[in-house]
């Protein structure tokens, strides 16, 4: 495991959680629960935890391809254990799937 590239997925993670937090409380009108703005913060994080776990691969596109795609595996696992409702949330975390194997990539040489 590389520690450095941990590191960063892990801070990436945490903070575009709070972006997510953030996105989540204006679209509920600030009506979301604390325990399901929690919840949206801890899946960001974890998807930082699986894509520092991955070794990296020196292909851009290869890169962005698995970051959707673990993205979308991840954020599926908040989406479907959260009723399917939050639409937004799931099709941002295949976003913020491919923003963390980027930044990754870049920083943790």
């Amino acid at each position: 495991m590389k520690t450095k590239r941990m590191i960063v997925s892990l801070i990436m993670g945490a903070l575009l959680g709070m972006l997510c937090i953030i996105g989540a409380s204006l679209r509920s009108g600030g009506t979301a629960e604390i325990s399901f703005l929690f919840a949206l913060w801890f899946n960001r994080l974890l998807m930082g935890l699986v894509i520092g776990l991955i070794v990296e691969k020196t292909k851009l596109s290869i890169l962005i391809l698995r970051g959707a795609l673990l993205g979308l595996i991840v954020s599926f696992a908040f989406w479907s254990a959260s009723g399917f409702g939050d639409i937004i949330s799931f099709l941002a975390g295949i976003i913020y799937g491919v923003i963390i194997e980027v930044v990754a990539h870049k920083f943790a040489v």
